[in-house]
């Protein structure tokens, strides 16, 4: 987003907070994750800001579950030779296969499903396949056109003609922000931190007044979802001054995402859903959750100004963002409320009707929220849908949709980071309190 008429006091607050969180360390996996550390993170350049604190679970991990292991097995011998997944076989009603059409944002949530169960590019049962992607969709992005928001010249996928032709760029920004840190070697670090500046300059450059890219498809606003929870997982695997351009778009995706939920009755602003409450839930629910995620780093170092600083100036940017921080909280208690509420309604679980990508996609969008909160909310949801996967996967160990995305990478993938949502990372400051 370029904004010539120059910023609110909330958007340049916005802008030097999102620097503080740039050149933090990634996820913490494997071993690192029992042990509560986290690998080094890259070298940064000069104009990088203090690291933040790393990623990490925020309850203690299952092992993972026969069911798990049969579908991440499956999932790494469907991986083409170039190192990205095609959308693999789909329902006969959808009429078409693609089984060797490489799709950038198919492979994005395979690695990242292989990656949550404890693998990285460089350790792990499924190292040497989350590497591969890391590389294809590192290649795709070195190619792409700085001009438009796209990163891959694959065009007319399912999941693309479902949740948007931007997606590729959406998933890229999730998955690899979670590989910062974990690259075998430095070259491959860098590789990935130039990567991931581009993709985050794009969605910079293409954020509109809404909070979202403009997309249109079925359901665009669950693939808009995944933008701006990569957007605000990017944050901390970007250069300063990236990070300080982003801030404006990182305030917009805020605000956007407190307007769609009525604090009066509790209900989700329609609109790019489909119709579909499950969607418009998670969407929402996702955006409002990584960026408070975001906002403990920020929370901490205002509060830190106005015990420290007497700068009327600073005082007042500081006052500004505790505001803000506290507006995105008490939107977010009220999703989360609201959610809660529909746990037992079993035509709101099941989205459209039937099983297909976006309703995986909206249940971790949802278990990635009720997590971090923890409490009796979160092992209701846990065990609902642990049990609806399970009963859901195929005697091959995948999953399949019985409408729009049903290819078996894409359901397989997100069904896995739905079972895996206890291994999902978010940012440590200090301590990560439940809320």
């Amino acid at each position: 987003m370029r904004d010539s008429s120059g910023r609110t006091t909330a958007w340049r607050v916005a802008g030097l907070a999102a620097a503080a969180l740039a050149f933090g360390a990634g996820p913490v996996r494997g071993e690192d994750a029992k042990a509560g550390t986290a690998a080094a993170p890259a070298a940064a350049p000069d104009s990088a800001a203090t690291p933040s604190a790393p990623w990490k679970p925020a309850v203690a991990s299952k092992p993972l579950s026969d069911n798990v292991k049969k579908g991440l097995s499956w999932l790494a011998k469907a991986q083409l030779d170039s190192g990205a997944w095609g959308q693999g076989e789909e329902s006969s009603a959808m009429g078409g296969t693609r089984l060797a059409t490489p799709s950038v944002a198919d492979t994005c949530v395979a690695a990242l499903a292989l990656s949550r169960s404890g693998s990285t590019p460089k350790q792990g049962d499924y190292a040497k396949s989350v590497l591969k992607a890391v590389e294809f969709v590192c290649s795709e992005i070195e190619s792409a056109k700085m001009e438009t928001l796209f990163i891959t010249e694959h065009r007319g996928t399912r999941v693309q003609s479902k949740i948007g032709q931007f997606v590729d760029t959406f998933m890229a920004s999730m998955f690899l922000s979670e590989m910062k840190g974990q690259m075998p070697d430095a070259k491959s670090e860098a590789r990935l931190a130039a990567a991931i500046e581009k993709v985050m300059k794009k969605m910079t450059d293409n954020i509109r007044k809404d909070g979202g890219w403009g997309d249109s498809a079925w359901a665009s606003r669950v693939g808009e979802s995944v933008g701006r929870k990569g957007m605000q997982r990017s944050i901390s695997g970007v250069s300063a001054d990236t990070a300080k351009a982003a801030g404006p778009a990182l305030a917009i995706i805020s605000e956007g995402a407190r307007s769609e939920i009525d604090a009066k009755s509790g209900n989700f602003k329609a609109g790019g859903d489909a119709g579909v409450g499950l969607y418009a839930a998670g969407a929402t629910i996702a955006s409002l959750q990584e960026a408070d995620n975001n906002n403990v780093k920020r929370e901490q170092d205002a509060r830190t100004v106005l015990e420290t600083s007497k700068d009327d100036a600073m005082r007042k940017d500081a006052q500004a963002v505790l505001d803000d921080v506290a507006k995105t909280r008490e939107a977010l208690k009220i999703a989360r409320v609201a959610v809660s509420k529909k746990m037992d309604d079993e035509r709101f679980i099941a989205g459209f009707g039937s099983n297909g990508g976006e309703e995986f996609l909206s249940h971790l969008n949802i278990g990635e929220s009720l997590v971090v909160k923890g409490g009796p909310e979160w092992d209701k949801w846990d065990k609902k849908m642990t049990e609806n996967m399970n009963r859901a996967q195929n005697q091959d160990g995948t999953w399949t949709g019985q409408h729009c995305i049903t290819g078996r990478t894409f359901c397989t993938s997100t069904a896995l980071l739905v079972l895996l949502v206890d291994r999902a990372p978010v940012p440590v400051s200090g301590e990560m309190r439940r809320r």
